[in-house]
């Protein structure tokens, strides 16, 4: 049996343990062995800009844009379409995505919304199948996943050609030069694109992914091998060349909509559902935490959520427990209280009423605040917020298939952007060298709850499903850029960026330290935690506090990347459970 993380755990515990304080909840010996090698890389700031991603390929990408003179925008364009190369698992041009943008010059924030959409003809019930007996049961996940019905149009190219009209300083056309290059001359495969193809994800064995993945020897491809993509260097020259609509009208589309019209439980996406399609622009959805400004995209992003659950921990002396078993009480509990009132109210506010503010309003987040005692009793329930409808909770399941970066340019603009193909390969199928994302298994199989009540995330036709996607940033006490971070992991991101969040901000870590800290995601009655990270005393002291740790292992790899603004330059963080890097110059 694999251990969890393999070499990417001695580089978890490298990092975490050489800059801990004394306090640490890091298990030690092997943590304090490897720290003695490890350099105080987040401590090295990069005094013009700099580019925090889940690949090198995708990093250097960004950096090349940005020492031609590009913006932060220009160099998310580059980013996506080189990880749309080299981390085909998590997104690419046929996912979307969502985007936090700080204007350096108006300190504004604005919000991108690139999620996909259902199509006209979705309904209700598609995911649903009466059996034998008359019995109306949703269709199994996996099932659901891989075919043509999971897959909504995509949003993430229409959002960056958006956001790169309105900030961008280079040519769209210069932009995906990188990208096409390797694709055509080939790219090492990565080891953990190695594992992801030689897993055995029903996407990774569909048709298309096994034609893709597989050499002419008939092996598939391992770490270490060289993989070429003609057809994605074919699609991103187009794309280049004749703008974002290349893939939303022409040969693009026409390939996709035949695509998933394909085989079982076909898709009902049209030409028309491409041409209909709009990305959205917003400012973005700000409240305060501390002496900071927190801001996110609103929802149907997650961002909610963990402004929710920044709300809760606003009130206890969290701060005062940097490590401890206090602190990850307070964590847990906090994040249980966000779980419930996220899993029942938050959707796509163009078809269910979500009371934003009622979540985040002062008074009500001192009640929610109220349940936490001094051990955990049952799960909580949800709250009954201001403007609250009459909506059930639904059973969405929500893969972690995803990818986050954070950029910041020289005239001090940053971005911070999630992007998704939804799980492992989205739907695995393929179109013109990229996956097609498996978007609407987003939604909530069930169109109604066991009560009778609506599920607020039910599936509907143009609506946009339920995400956990929370790219954030973070504003100091003059009004700008103080940080930036987010992180993939389905809807365990709500607890990866309240975690990331914490260790920055109450925590006053390094932003390397604080996207390694362990991962503790608490829903419901279940405490799912990398336990291998904690100390033998952390865990028995939250066990005495009625928090029961579920080990979790890999079932917790987060992807967080982050940047923090200081006085001589900027310092990044890069999640070592992953491949990422964060560079500067």
């Amino acid at each position: 049996m694999r251990k969890p993380f393999g070499c990417l755990g001695l580089v978890l515990l490298a990092l975490t343990g050489a800059m801990a304080p004394s306090s640490s909840v890091f298990a030690d010996p092997v943590a304090k062995a490897v720290a003695a090698k490890a350099p105080a890389a987040s401590l090295a700031l990069a005094p013009h800009a700099m580019v925090a991603a889940a690949n090198p390929l995708a990093v250097e990408a960004g950096l090349a844009v940005l020492k031609r003179g590009g913006s932060a925008v220009d160099a998310a364009v580059a980013v996506q379409a080189m990880l749309g190369l080299v981390e085909p698992q998590s997104s690419g041009l046929g996912g979307g995505a969502f985007m936090a943008f700080y204007d350096g010059k108006t300190h504004a924030v604005t919000a991108y919304n690139g999620r996909e959409t259902a199509p006209a003809g979705a309904s209700p019930d598609m995911f649903m199948r009466t059996d034998a007996n008359g019995v109306s049961k949703p269709i199994g996940f996996f099932e659901a996943v891989v075919s043509g019905r999971a897959t909504g149009v995509p949003g993430a190219v229409a959002m960056l050609s958006l956001a790169q009209s309105q900030h961008g300083k280079l040519a769209w056309k210069d932009l995906f030069g990188d990208a096409e290059r390797l694709a055509s001359d080939g790219f090492i495969v990565s080891p953990r694109l190695a594992g992801m193809i030689n897993s055995a994800a029903p996407q990774a064995k569909s048709p298309d992914a096994t034609a893709y993945f597989t050499k002419a020897d008939g092996m598939r491809y391992q770490a270490g091998d060289v993989l070429k993509n003609p057809a994605y260097a074919a699609t991103v020259r187009r794309i280049a060349t004749e703008g974002a609509s290349a893939l939303y009208q022409g040969p693009l589309a026409e390939a996709i909509v035949a695509r998933v019209h394909q085989g079982d439980l076909p898709g009902s996406l049209t030409l028309a559902d491409f041409k209909a399609y709009r990305p959205k622009v917003t400012s973005a959805l700000c409240r305060p935490y501390r002496v900071y400004r927190v801001c996110v995209p609103p929802v149907p992003a997650g961002g909610t959520a963990v402004l929710q659950g920044l709300g809760i921990l606003e009130g206890t002396d969290i701060a005062a427990h940097a490590n401890d078993a206090q602190g990850w009480y307070l964590f847990t509990q906090a994040s249980r209280l966000m779980y419930a009132d996220r899993d029942r109210y938050l959707g796509d506010p163009d078809f269910v009423s979500v009371p934003v503010d009622g979540l985040l309003d002062h008074d009500y987040l001192a009640q929610r605040r109220a349940l936490i005692g001094d051990t955990a009793g049952p799960a909580p329930d949800y709250g009954q917020p201001k403007g609250a409808p009459k909506l059930g909770p639904d059973a969405t399941h929500e893969p972690g298939g995803t990818t986050h970066f954070v950029i910041v340019d020289a005239d001090g603009n940053a971005v911070s952007m999630t992007t998704t193909v939804e799980s492992i390969f989205g739907s695995g199928r393929m179109v013109n060298g990229f996956f097609l994302n498996n978007q609407l298994t987003d939604f909530s199989f069930a169109p109604t709850n066991k009560d009778g009540t609506a599920a607020a995330n039910a599936v509907g036709a143009g609506k946009r499903p339920r995400s956990s996607m929370s790219p954030t940033i973070v504003l100091d006490q003059k009004g700008q850029f103080y940080a930036a971070v987010g992180s993939p992991g389905g809807s365990s991101i709500l607890a990866y960026d309240l975690k990331a969040l914490v260790g920055v901000l109450d925590w006053k870590m390094p932003m390397q330290q604080a996207v390694a800290l362990p991962n503790l995601v608490s829903r419901g009655e279940v405490y799912s935690a990398e336990t291998q990270f904690l100390t033998p005393d952390v865990i028995a002291d939250l066990a005495k506090k009625g928090v029961a740790l579920k080990a979790a292992g890999l079932g917790e790899a987060s992807g967080l990347h982050g940047i923090i603004k200081h006085k001589g330059g900027y310092e990044g963080g890069a999640d070592p459970r992953r491949e990422g890097v964060a560079r500067g110059y």
